[in-house]
C-alpha cells in the first residue's frame, strides 16, 4: 500500500513540492515456506516467525469413521442460539431434542445415535478450542457408526457443503453450550 502525501508550500516566490512515498513493507512482503507435501504456503514476513497453527482435536477424542481435518467453522465465532435453531431444524430427528439422544439406529453396534448431551466424554474438553474442534470433525465429515448396516450415518455438513461454516460454528458453540458443565 502506498501513502502518496503532497506538501505544497509558498516559501518566497518558488513553489516546493515535496512528495513523500511511504511503503509499508510488512503489507508486501512474503515468505514462502516450504510444506511436507512440496507446496508452498504465503505467509506474511510479519508473521513468518510465529505462524499461528490452528487449534487441533485431542488425539484421545473419538474420532469421526470419514477422514479429514477441522474446517474453516473454527476459524469463526459461533452464536449458540442462531445454532439451537440450525440444530433444531437439522440435527434433531437424529440425535434428539436438546441432543439427548436416544433415537434408534438399527443396525448400528449400540443401536442407537450417540447423544450429544451429555457428549462423549473423550470428546468433551476443558479447553473450549479443542472441544470445538473434537465436534468440528465429525460435523465437517460426517460418520458411519461402527456395526453392520447401520440405517442412520451422520451427515458431512462442511464436505457436502450442506451447512456453511457460520451455520456449523453456530451448531458447535450450541453442542458445547448443552455441555457447559462437562470437563
Amino acid at each position: 500500500m502506498y501513502n502518496l502525501n503532497l506538501k505544497k508550500s509558498i516559501a518566497g516566490h518558488k513553489l516546493l513540492a515535496t512528495v513523500t512515498i511511504t511503503v509499508v513493507l510488512a503489507l508486501f512482503q512474503t515468505a514462502c515456506t516450504a510444506t511436507a507435501a512440496g507446496s508452498s504456503t504465503i505467509v506474511p514476513a510479519a508473521t513468518s516467525t510465529s505462524v499461528a497453527v490452528p487449534v487441533q482435536p485431542d488425539p484421545d477424542a473419538a474420532k469421526p469413521s470419514n477422514p479429514g481435518g477441522v474446517g474453516p467453522a473454527l476459524a469463526l465465532t459461533g452464536d449458540a442460539a442462531s445454532g439451537q435453531t440450525i440444530f433444531t431444524t437439522y440435527c434433531k430427528v437424529c440425535h434428539g431434542d436438546k441432543g439427548v439422544g436416544g433415537v434408534a439406529n438399527p443396525g448400528s453396534k449400540d443401536g442407537t445415535v450417540p447423544s450429544l448431551n451429555p457428549i462423549d466424554d473423550t470428546i468433551a474438553h476443558k479447553d473450549l478450542k479443542v472441544f470445538a474442534a473434537n465436534i468440528d470433525l465429525f460435523v465437517e465429515h460426517g460418520s458411519k457408526p461402527d456395526g453392520d448396516k447401520p440405517q442412520l450415518s451422520m451427515v458431512a455438513w462442511g464436505d457436502t457443503k450442506s451447512m456453511t461454516p457460520q451455520q456449523i460454528a453456530d451448531v458447535i458453540a450450541y453442542v458445547i453450550s448443552l455441555n457447559s458443565g462437562s470437563k
